[in-house]
Order: C-alpha cells, then structure tokens, then sequence
C-alpha cells in the first residue's frame, strides 16, 4: 500500500472510526478501594497535571478538527477529540471519587497555529504512551492498586495506542499530500518534533520535582510500587508491551518507531555490560 494514497488514507481512518468504543466515566466499574489502596493512589502527586494534560489534549485535537477539510479524516480526529475529552471526564470522576489531589487548571491559549499544536500534541502522546506502556504493566505486577482499577485504565491506554497509530499514519499521509512523502524528509520531521517532545518532556519532569522536593512519589509508597525496578527492567518493559499493543493493528499501518529502536538499541549495549548483583533504580 502506497504511503499517501486514497487506500491508505481509507485504511487508516476507518481502522480508528471503526475500533470506537462508546461508554459513560460516570457508569464505570469503579471499585471500592480500602484505606491502603486510597492511600497509595492519594499519594501520587501528578493528579492534576494529568488532568490539565488530557483537558488540554482535548481542546487542541477539537480545534484541530474544525480546520480540516477531507470528511473522511474530519470524522477521525473530531471522534479523537471526543476520546480526549472523555479520558478527561474519566479522571475527573476518579479524583472525585476517591478524594484525589487535584485540581483544574484554566487551559493555555492554543495558539493560531493549530496545525503545528495538534503535530506537537501527537508526538507527544508516542512518547508519553511508550513510557506509559512500561509504567502500567510494572504497576500492575506490582499490585499497586486493584486489578479493577488497572482494567478501568486499560480502557485509556488501549485508546492511547489507537491514537498514536492514527497519528503517525495521519502525518506521513499529509506530508505525502504535500508531496514530500520521501522517508527521509519524513524522518527529518520526525526528529525535529520528538526533540522538541523531549525538551518538554525534560521540562515537565523538572517542574514536577521542583513541587515535591525532588520526589515522585513518598519514600513509603514508592517502595510498593519500584520493588526490583531497573533501568534495564523497565527499558524492557515498554519494549515489550509496545510490541505487544502494536501487534494488534494491520500490518500495513505505520506504527511509531523512534522510542522502540531506540530502545532496542539500548537494550543491545546494556546486554553487553557486565550483569551486576546491585543495580541502580531510576
């Protein structure tokens, strides 16, 4: 199939209009959770910086939607947009439920280049759902919460999967549309806005640290949740369960590939090291 074409565009659109899930945040399952459990999610302290992310992820993937002009594309994303606002409503509901942390935050001004937004929104996601991938599957070994909860936020990251697929196909079609659906201008593309991701990415990071003294978590909780945490586990963790999620889409879609190689080429230095008995955590 020809990156660009009528079929692929076909192809990659309806695979994601066609995978819709409908459901209500309000009517989930929620699980009661007992004083330990409460405790553990009370004490993560990016609550609210998730919720303002996916409140603003859904008004740049709504915004984005009014600009565009194919009908067929125009129906993905507005449907991305509903995703995002409800991944929203969902957090929403399980901060008020079990007394989280949070709070919202009025949203930032777009911007008028929503084009170059929604490009930056999207590499983003690839990003944070690799890492996110890792981290939900060591959570969920780990049994920091229950299976319940973890079956609820399954929901997300199988959403969080199909939007990045969508959108890296999305991107080289358009670049295709554009003509410059050459791999290696859409490589140049590719880096220029995973490196500004990753400068984001930093940025977040430090501030987040800076509003907890350097912590992630309290040194108590943490201990449940980093129990034989590596670097290398963890690099093999995401790789694993991107392959995983991945393995679900056509074969002839586009997938993300810059975190996975990168990845797998880290995992090939770290199999050269020596195996040591103490490791360092991250």
């Amino acid at each position: 199939m020809r990156i660009g074409s009528e079929a692929h565009k076909e192809r990659f659109c309806r695979q994601f209009i066609d995978s819709h899930q409908r459901f209500d945040p309000e009517t989930l399952p929620w699980p009661e959770l007992d004083e330990a459990a409460l405790g553990r999610m009370r004490a993560v302290p990016f609550w609210q910086e998730v919720l303002h992310t996916e409140r603003r992820a859904g008004a740049i993937v709504c915004a984005f939607a009014g600009t565009i002009t194919d009908p067929l594309v125009r129906e993905a994303i507005d449907l991305q947009g509903i995703e995002e606002e409800r991944h929203a409503q969902l957090l929403g509901v399980m901060i008020r439920r079990y007394g989280l942390p949070a709070e919202e935050r009025p949203l930032e001004a777009i911007g008028p280049d929503l084009h170059t937004a929604f490009a930056d929104f999207g590499y983003g996601e690839c990003i944070d759902s690799f890492l996110g991938f890792g981290v939900f599957k060591i959570a969920r070994q780990s049994e920091f919460l229950p299976d319940k909860l973890f079956q609820i936020f399954d929901t997300l990251m199988l959403e969080e999967t199909r939007h990045i697929v969508f959108f890296v196909n999305w991107m080289a079609w358009q670049e295709a549309m554009r003509g410059r659906g050459a791999g290696w201008w859409r490589a140049l593309v590719s880096a220029r806005f995973y490196g500004r991701a990753i400068r984001r990415l930093v940025s977040t990071v430090r501030q987040g640290q800076k509003a907890n003294d350097g912590k992630d978590f309290s040194a108590t909780q943490a201990s449940v949740f980093l129990d034989g945490f590596t670097f290398r586990r963890f690099v093999e963790e995401c790789y694993a369960e991107n392959a995983r999620r991945m393995a679900d889409f056509e074969a002839d879609l586009l997938r993300p590939r810059f975190l996975p190689s990168l990845a797998r080429a880290a995992l090939s230095g770290l199999r050269l090291l020596p195996v040591r008995a103490s490791t360092a955590r991250s």
